[in-house]
C-alpha cells in the first residue's frame, strides 16, 4: 500500500515552499517518524517526518518549489521485506569489497538497476553503482552557483568524504565532498554557472575495487593487471597528468603540456603550473646540449623565413587574465543596479574629531583591559548613527513597491574588505548595544568575513550601512547605496587642517563625512539634518551619554 507525503500548511500566508534537502534517498527504507526531508519557506525551515514505514519514492527534487498540499513523495509499506533483503545484500557486498556476486531479491535488483544499469538491464551487486553529486542548497535566496575549481580530476578514484570541488555563490564559497567511493566523472566544467540541485558529477562503484586493489598492492599482494591504464611498466605516464583548467590555459597560450613541469601529486600539472608556463613565454630558457650531426652527408630541408615581427618594446609587458569570481560579479551587478534604480545623491559635512580622539587616548588601555577589545572609531559612529536615525526615521527606511517600510530598530551593515571582495555583515539591534558591545560585534564579524565563514543570515537584512574608506587613506568619496536601503554613511581619513575656532586659527583633526541617499524617499532637509546630527554627536560625545 502506498501513502502520499504532502507538504503541510506551515503558515497562514505561505502558499509555496522549496525542497531544501532530502534526508533520506529515493529507494531507502524508512521507519515511521523518521525525518525524510527539509523544506524552506521565505520565513523559516521545517522538517517532514514519515507517517508510515516502507520504501521511499521521491516525487520532487532538491531545489524544487512546490505548493502547499502537493505530493512530494510516496511510501510503499509493502516494500519492508524487500528492503531488509536489499540492506543485508549491501552489507555483504561492502564486507566482501563488491568482489562476490550475491543473489538478491527483485526489489533490490531493481533499485540497483536504477542507479547504474548496464546493457543487459542488470547490474552485479556492489559494482557499477552510480552515485550522482548534485549542488546542495547553500542559502534561502541562492538559486545558482559557479563551479570555481575541481579538486579531483575527471576519471580519478576518490574515497568517501574526500573534497571533490569548490563552488561559489554571490556571497560565499563552499566545498562539496564525495558521499561514496569510486571513479569520478565530471559533468560540469570549471567556471560554469549552474542551478542549485543540478548534477555536477557521477561516482561509479568500480572505484571501490580499484581502491581495494591499491590497498592489496601496498600490503604486498599483487594487483591484477589493468589493461586500461595509461601507466607503463616503470610507473611513468605516457601523457602528463593535467587538470582541465590548466589544460585550457595552456591551449589558449599554445603551449604543449609535455614541456610543463607539474608540481601537483604524482607530477600533475596544476593551474598555477600552467600560469607560470604562460608567464615564462619569451624569457630565456637554459640551453640544452644538442648532439653534433654530420652535415656533410645530410642536406637540411629548406626552412621558410619567419614572418616579420613588430618592433620590440623594452621592459616586461606581461598581460594576466583572471576570471571574475561570482562574488565580484554579484557586487558589480548590485552596484550598477543601485546607480540605475535609485535617485542617488550625496551630501557632505565634516566633523572635528578632537573630543573623540582625546577620549580614546584617555580610556583606550582601561577599555581594552576591561572588555578585551580595542576602542575604535566605529563604535562612536554606530552610536551616533543610531541616535540620529531615531530623529530622522526616513533615512532608516526603504521602498517596497508602493509602500515605505519604516524600521523601529537599527541593523547596521558594516562594509568589510576581504581578499575575495567587499562583504557587508550586519550588527543586529545596534541601538541597544553599548560601545563595548558594538566593538565586540564588529571584531567578530570582521574576523569571520576575512576567513570566509560568514553565514547568509549574517549578511542580509541591514537597514543602514557605514563604510570606512579612511582606513585605506581616502580623504573624500561618494559611497553607493546598499540596496534596498535608502542611505549609506562614508567615513574618511582623519587629517589635521587649519580651522577657524572662535576667531582664531587652530589645527584640528578633521574628517569629511559623506551621506549618499535615495532622493525618492529621503528629502534634502532630512539628509542634511541627519548628517548635521551625526556631526554634533561626534564633536560632543557627551550628547551620546545623555541622548540630547
Amino acid at each position: 500500500m502506498k501513502h502520499d507525503i504532502k507538504v503541510p500548511t506551515v503558515g497562514e500566508s505561505i502558499s509555496e515552499v522549496t525542497i531544501a534537502q532530502w534526508l533520506k534517498k529515493d529507494g531507502d527504507y524508512v521507519q515511521a517518524d523518521d525525518l525524510i526531508c527539509e523544506i524552506e519557506s521565505d520565513k523559516a525551515s521545517f522538517e517532514i517526518p514519515a507517517e508510515n514505514s516502507g520504501i521511499l519514492h521521491t516525487l520532487a527534487k532538491e531545489g524544487d518549489t512546490v505548493d502547499i498540499g502537493a505530493s512530494i513523495a510516496e511510501i510503499d509499506s509493502n516494500g519492508k521485506a524487500a528492503a531488509e533483503t536489499s540492506t543485508k545484500t549491501a552489507d555483504v557486498n561492502r564486507e566482501s569489497g563488491g568482489s562476490n556476486a550475491v543473489e538478491s531479491s527483485p526489489v533490490a535488483q531493481a533499485a540497483t538497476v536504477e542507479k547504474s544499469p548496464d546493457a543487459s538491464g542488470s547490474t552485479p551487486s556492489g559494482k557499477n553503482q552510480t552515485f550522482t553529486i548534485v549542488v546542495p542548497t547553500v542559502g534561502e535566496s541562492i538559486t545558482e552557483v559557479t563551479l570555481s575549481q575541481w579538486l579531483k580530476a575527471d576519471g580519478e578514484t576518490v574515497q568517501p568524504d574526500e573534497l571533490l570541488c569548490e563552488i561559489e555563490s554571490d556571497k560565499a564559497s563552499f566545498e562539496i565532498p564525495a558521499e561514496n567511493g569510486g571513479v569520478l566523472k565530471q559533468l560540469v566544467k570549471e567556471g560554469e554557472t549552474i542551478e542549485v540541485g543540478t548534477a555536477i558529477a557521477e561516482i561509479t562503484g568500480d572505484g571501490v575495487s580499484a581502491i581495494d586493489s591499491a590497498v592489496q598492492t601496498t600490503s604486498g599482494v599483487a594487483a591484477p593487471p589493468n589493461t586500461g591504464s595509461k601507466t607503463s611498466a616503470n610507473g611513468a605516464d605516457h601523457h602528463p597528468k593535467i587538470s582541465p583548467v590548466a589544460q585550457n590555459i595552456l591551449n589558449e597560450a599554445g603551449i604543449s603540456a609535455e614541456t610543463v613541469h607539474g608540481s601537483g601529486p604524482g607530477g600533475r600539472i596544476t593551474k598555477d603550473d600552467a600560469k607560470r608556463a604562460v608567464e615564462n613565454i619569451g624569457k630565456p630558457q637554459p640551453a640544452e646540449a644538442t648532439p653534433v650531426t654530420d652535415t656533410s652527408k645530410t642536406t637540411a630541408p629548406a626552412v621558410p623565413s619567419p614572418a616579420p615581427q613588430p618592433a620590440t618594446i623594452p621592459g616586461d609587458r606581461n598581460i594576466r587574465r583572471k576570471r571574475m569570481s561570482t562574488l565580484r560579479k554579484t557586487i558589480a551587478k548590485r552596484l550598477v543596479a543601485a546607480k540605475n534604480e535609485t535617485a542617488m545623491l550625496t551630501t557632505f559635512n565634516e566633523a572635528d574629531m578632537t573630543a573623540i580622539m582625546n577620549l580614546r587616548k584617555q580610556y583606550k588601555e582601561i577599555f581594552k583591559e576591561k572588555y578585551e577589545v580595542g576602542l575604535g572609531f566605529m563604535s562612536f559612529f554606530s552610536k551616533a548613527v543610531c541616535l540620529a536615525l531615531r530623529d530622522w526615521p526616513a533615512v532608516n527606511a526603504q521602498i517596497d513597491g508602493d509602500n515605505i517600510v519604516y524600521h523601529d530598530f537599527v541593523d547596521i551593515s558594516i562594509a568589510v574588505s576581504t581578499p575575495k571582495g567587499l562583504v557587508v555583515p550586519v550588527i543586529r539591534n545596534a541601538e541597544k548595544l553599548s560601545l563595548a558591545g558594538i566593538e565586540k560585534e564588529v571584531r567578530r564579524l570582521a574576523l569571520k568575513a576575512r576567513v570566509g565563514k560568514l553565514t547568509i543570515e549574517e549578511m542580509t537584512g541591514g537597514t543602514f550601512t557605514i563604510t570606512n574608506g579612511g582606513v585605506f587613506g581616502s580623504l573624500m568619496s561618494t559611497p553607493i547605496i546598499n540596496a534596498p536601503q535608502s542611505a549609506i554613511l562614508g567615513m574618511h581619513k582623519i587629517q589635521e587642517r587649519a580651522m577657524v575656532i572662535d576667531g582664531q586659527v587652530q589645527v584640528r583633526p578633521m574628517m569629511y563625512l559623506a551621506l549618499s541617499y535615495d532622493h525618492r524617499i529621503v528629502d534634502g532637509r532630512e539628509s542634511v539634518g541627519f548628517l548635521v546630527r551625526v556631526k554634533e554627536l561626534l564633536e560632543d560625545p557627551a550628547r551620546m551619554l545623555i541622548e540630547i
